[in-house]
């Protein structure tokens, strides 16, 4: 039995784009509902507890728009609010940080990763554990690379390339300044002999060639986005619940219908700097007032 109920997706911004586009090209009948948390980004530096409610509170306002799946497309609220989210809201939900796992044990031949992502993901220790689950003879090492997250802001803020595609154009972050950052913050994992780096935050995709350049040939950069679009399938496939091939989610030229949402005051520019991560325009997008996301999910503390 097919389900035309959109697949829901959300991150701290505009980053987690990068797993909406790795999905609407895995399944391009699915419609997508995105949410970027964007007024309360970057949630790499926050506490747990505090990204675990955030995580909350939009979770429970996209189960509210009868979302069938949720991604939440974000490392640092996957390692914080993954568990809690599986058992209080009522549809399946999925992280990305056990699909970079598994795509990075995949990859590697000498067992040794590496894994650049934001203080909170590192921190927590989720990458290390889940790498393990897989394969506990995997030696690990994490790099906390919070100026990378910087970079890609900084240049959605300068609108200085935003009429190119993103994913596509491999040169918007070839500056000599952007390669000094990369290789002075990727320099320690070249020390440990790791053959695979997995990038453990969804805007490090947009620096993949930089990191690649920086740590030198043999070393293979993977990123969630696409083993986390190919588990969407496969739980919806598991669960019957993949659109049918009608028009029944689609729009009216016959494209999935993708919508959006954000914490942003400023819509118009979310919609201009996310067009080119997404390579689709921007189209339905809401403003969410986070009075509303705090009144809709009570607080974490209260459910326990």
């Amino acid at each position: 039995m097919s389900s035309s109920k959109p697949i829901g997706v959300f991150d701290s911004g505009l980053g987690g784009l990068t797993v909406a586009r790795a999905i609407s090209a895995e399944l391009p009948l699915e419609p997508i509902f995105y949410v970027g948390d964007t007024k309360r980004c970057p949630y790499g530096p926050r506490k747990q507890e505090e990204v675990c409610q955030f995580a909350f509170e939009v979770g429970t306002w996209l189960a509210a728009r009868d979302v069938k799946l949720l991604v939440i497309a974000c490392n640092t609220a996957t390692a914080a609010a993954l568990p809690m989210l599986q058992k209080t809201l009522p549809m399946p939900v999925i992280g990305v940080i056990a699909p970079g796992a598994r795509a990075a044990v995949q990859a590697t031949r000498s067992r040794r990763v590496g894994v650049l992502a934001t203080e909170g993901t590192v921190a927590s220790g989720s990458y290390e554990r889940a790498i393990h689950a897989m394969d506990a003879g995997v030696t690990v090492v994490q790099q906390a690379t919070p100026r990378f997250v910087q970079i890609v802001e900084h240049e959605l803020a300068s609108g200085n390339h935003l009429h190119e595609d993103w994913m596509r154009n491999k040169e918007i972050f070839d500056t000599e300044a952007i390669r000094e950052v990369v290789a002075e913050d990727v320099a320690s994992l070249r020390n440990h002999k790791i053959d695979t780096v997995v990038l453990g935050c969804t805007h490090f995709p947009l620096l993949a060639p930089e990191i690649r350049a920086a740590l030198g040939d043999g070393v293979r950069v993977v990123s969630s986005a696409e083993e986390t679009a190919s588990e969407v399938r496969q739980i919806l496939e598991r669960r019957d619940e993949l659109a049918a091939s009608d028009k029944s989610s689609r729009g009216a030229a016959g494209e999935p219908m993708y919508r959006f949402a954000t914490t942003s005051d400023d819509i118009t520019a979310f919609a201009v700097a996310g067009r080119f991560i997404f390579g689709h325009a921007l189209d339905s997008i809401e403003h969410i007032d986070l009075a509303t996301l705090s009144e809709l999910a009570p607080k974490i503390t209260d459910l326990a």
